[in-house]
C-alpha cells in the first residue's frame, strides 16, 4: 500500500506517540516569555513552579522530565518514581526536595519560558501549562536529568527552533547514563553510596550537599591536572569514571582553572574540585 505524504506523517506521529516520545495533543501558537522570575510558592517543586512573566503569574510544568515528589500526597506517583530510581519512598522524597532546591537556585536569575499553553492539569486556582524552560543556554529538563534529579517521563512537544522529540529523548538518555555512572542525585542512593546515615534526608544532604567543607589536600598531595591518572582522578570526591575521562580527553590545560570548561563541571562542582589540583 502506498502512503500519501500526509498519511506518512500521520503514521510517523502515531508511532512516536506509541513509543511515548511525543504527544498528539493539538498545539496552539508558541509564545516565548523572556526575563521571567520565579515566584515563591509552597507548591513549587523541581519540575512545576509559579512564574512571573510580562506582569502576569503563571504556573509552568516542564516537558520531558518528572522530578520526584516532595511529599507523599500522590503515593502511586511516588512509588513509580521510587521504582525508577531503585529507591525507598523516603529516599525518593529526599531526592524530590533536593530537586526543588536545585530548581529554585537555577531560577534565581532571569530565565526564558517557551510554551504553547498546553494544559498540564494542575490543582491550583491558576491553570498550569507545559513549557520549555531555559536559563541562558541551559535547559532545565536536561539539567535535572544530568544531576540525577529527574526521570525521563511525561509530555513532549514539537516546538519551533528546537530539536525533534526523538532527538531530545536520545540526549536525555545520554545525560542519564552519565549521571548513573557518576552516581549523581538519586543514582547515588541507588548505588548504595549513602546507605549508612539513619535518616534518608540526612544521607542525601550529607553525601551531596554537606555544609561541612572537605579539608583541602596539602600542597604536596595536589594533582597535576595534565598528568593525573584515571584512578587518581576518580579518588577525588565528585569525580566518577565519565568525568575523569572527560578531564583526560580535555588535556592539555593551561591550569586547573580550565576545569570549568569541562561538561558536567558547573560553578559549585568546580569550587569543590579545584582545591585538589595544583
Amino acid at each position: 500500500m502506498q502512503l500519501t505524504k500526509a498519511g506518512g506523517k500521520l503514521l510517523l506521529s502515531f508511532l512516536l506517540f506509541s513509543l511515548g516520545i511525543v504527544s498528539l495533543r493539538a498545539e496552539s501558537k508558541w509564545v516565548t516569555y523572556e526575563h521571567c522570575e520565579l515566584i515563591a510558592n509552597p507548591a513549587n517543586d523541581g519540575d512545576s513552579f509559579h512564574v512571573r512573566a510580562q506582569g502576569r503569574e503563571f504556573i509552568f510544568r516542564i516537558y520531558y522530565v518528572d522530578a520526584p515528589e516532595t511529599d507523599n500526597s500522590f503515593p502511586d506517583r511516588v512509588a513509580a518514581q521510587a521504582k525508577y530510581f531503585h529507591l525507598t519512598v523516603p529516599q525518593t522524597l529526599s531526592v524530590g526536595r533536593e530537586a526543588e532546591s536545585y530548581t529554585r537556585e537555577k531560577l534565581s536569575r532571569p530565565f526564558t519560558v517557551e510554551t504553547c499553553h498546553e494544559d498540564a492539569r494542575g490543582r491550583s486556582r491558576l491553570p498550569r501549562y507545559f513549557a520549555f524552560v531555559e536559563i541562558g543556554k541551559e535547559d532545565l529538563a536536561e539539567d535535572l536529568v544530568a544531576q540525577g534529579l529527574g526521570r525521563i517521563y511525561g509530555e513532549t512537544a514539537y516546538a519551533p527552533d528546537r530539536v525533534s522529540p526523538a532527538s531530545e529523548h536520545d540526549r536525555l538518555e545520554s545525560l542519564e547514563r552519565t549521571a548513573k555512572a557518576q552516581k549523581l542525585g538519586g543514582w547515588g542512593f541507588a548505588a548504595g553510596q549513602a546507605a549508612t546515615s539513619p535518616k534518608p534526608e540526612d544521607t542525601f544532604n550529607t553525601f551531596f550537599h554537606s555544609n561541612t567543607p572537605t579539608p583541602a589536600p596539602s600542597a604536596s598531595a595536589k594533582l597535576d591536572i595534565n598528568n593525573a591518572s584515571m584512578d587518581a582522578l576518580e579518588d577525588i570526591p565528585g569525580i566518577g569514571p565519565v568525568l575523569a575521562q572527560r578531564i583526560i580527553a580535555g588535556r592539555p590545560f593551561q591550569s586547573a582553572d580550565e576545569l570549568q570548561r569541562i561538561e558536567g563541571i558547573g560553578e559549585k562542582r568546580y569550587a569543590k574540585l579545584r582545591p585538589y589540583f595544583k
